[in-house]
C-alpha cells in the first residue's frame, strides 16, 4: 500500500464528509492505493456515525473510537500502529490542511529518500495573538534548542517513510515535537514542505489556554528525554555537583570566617545562628536531589506499563 492518512479528531463531524471525499479524489488522481484511519478521541457529537457511515461507502476508510478523551498524541500513536501503508500522511480534521499538498509530499519522502517532511504553514490564518505569535516564538526555541531547521513543528501535515513511525513512540503531549524524537531516533533526513492553510470552515478550534503553558513544558520534556535518557549524568549530575560545590563552598566560607573571629578574641555568633549557613546547607540539598527527582519522575513516566494503554472502544477494519 502506497499511504496511510492518519487523521485524529475531536467533534468534527461537519467537517469530515468533505474531508474523506477530497482525499478519496486526490487518491484517484495519483493512482495510489491507500487508507484512511479516522481516531475519534472520545468525541462527543456525531463524529463516529458519519465514520460509520463513510467505511460503508468506502471500505478505504477505518476508524478507531477511544472510550474517553486521551488527546492528540494518543490518537497519532494509535493510528501510527494500525498504519499498513509505505508513506503515513497525518492532518487534521478540521479541513485546514489540504489533501492536496499529499502527493508532492509523498514524493519527496519516496523520490527523496526523506524520513520526514513536515507542512510549513507560512501564511496562516489563526488568531494572531493567541496562535501565530506563540507557534513563531515556541518553533524558534525548537530550533535553537534541536538544530532541526524547520519552521513549524506542530503542523499537522506530515509525511512520514513508514519505519518512522513504527519506530518512535508518542505520548502524553509529545505530539507537538515528533520531529524531534524522530531525530533522536536515528532519522536525520528531515525536511519541510510550504503548505496551504485554511480558514477554519466548521466548527471551533479545540486548543485552549493551556497550550501556552503546555508548550515549553513538552519541549523541555522532549529534549530531556532524548538527550539524556541513557546518559542522564551528564547533564545532571554536572548540574547538582556544581550547585552542591557552591552550598559546600558557602559553607566552609562561614566556618573560616568563625575561626578567624575565634582567632582574633572577636566575638562572633554560632555558625548555626546565621542564615548563611542555612542557605548553604540548602545549596548542597537541592544539588543532589532537586533535578534528580523531577528526571526520576520523567523516567517512571515514560516506562510506567500504562503509558500508552488507551481504552478502544469500536474498530473499523
Amino acid at each position: 500500500m502506497n499511504i496511510s492518512v492518519v487523521i485524529p479528531l475531536f467533534n468534527e463531524e461537519e467537517s469530515l464528509p468533505e474531508l474523506a471525499l477530497w482525499i478519496k479524489r486526490v487518491m484517484a488522481d495519483n493512482q495510489f492505493s491507500y487508507e484512511i484511519i479516522f481516531v475519534d478521541d472520545g468525541s462527543n457529537d456525531f463524529s463516529w456515525k458519519v465514520i460509520q457511515d463513510l467505511h460503508k461507502e468506502n471500505p478505504q476508510i477505518k476508524g478507531i473510537k477511544f472510550r474517553r478523551n486521551y488527546g492528540k498524541s494518543a490518537a497519532l500513536y494509535a493510528g501510527f500502529a494500525d498504519a499498513s501503508g509505505d508513506v503515513v500522511i497525518t492532518m487534521d480534521a478540521d479541513l485546514q490542511d489540504n489533501p492536496e499538498e499529499i502527493p508532492e509530499m509523498y514524493r519527496m519522502v519516496v523520490d527523496e529518500s526523506y524520513d520526514l517532511v513536515s507542512g510549513w504553514k507560512k501564511k496562516r490564518y489563526d488568531p494572531v495573538l493567541s496562535k501565530n505569535i506563540p507557534s513563531k516564538f515556541y518553533n524558534w526555541i525548537a530550533r535553537q534548542a534541536t538544530g532541526i531547521k524547520i519552521h513549524d513543528f506542530n503542523c499537522g501535515l506530515k509525511a512520514y517513510r513508514s519505519q518512522v513511525v513504527k519506530s518512535i513512540e508518542v505520548y502524553g503531549e509529545m505530539h507537538r515535537y515528533i520531529p524531534i524524537l524522530a531525530k533522536w531516533a536515528g532519522f536525520r533526513k528531515i525536511g519541510e514542505k510550504v503548505v496551504k492553510h485554511q480558514e477554519r470552515k466548521y466548527g471551533i478550534t479545540k486548543f485552549g489556554i493551556e497550550r501556552f503553558i503546555r508548550g515549553p513544558l513538552d519541549l523541555l520534556s522532549v529534549i530531556f528525554i532524548s538527550r539524556f535518557s541513557k546518559k542522564p549524568m551528564h547533564f545532571f549530575g554536572v548540574l547538582g555537583s556544581l550547585v552542591f560545590l557552591i552550598g559546600f563552598i558557602a559553607t566552609i566560607t562561614v566556618g573560616v570566617n568563625k575561626l578567624m573571629a575565634l582567632s582574633d578574641h572577636v566575638a562572633a555568633p554560632r555558625v548555626t545562628d546565621t542564615p548563611y549557613f542555612y542557605l548553604a546547607l540548602t545549596a548542597m540539598i537541592i544539588g543532589t536531589q532537586l533535578f534528580l527527582a523531577g528526571f526520576i519522575g520523567e523516567l517512571v513516566s515514560r516506562n510506567a506499563s500504562e503509558r500508552n494503554k488507551y481504552l478502544v472502544e469500536e474498530k473499523l477494519d
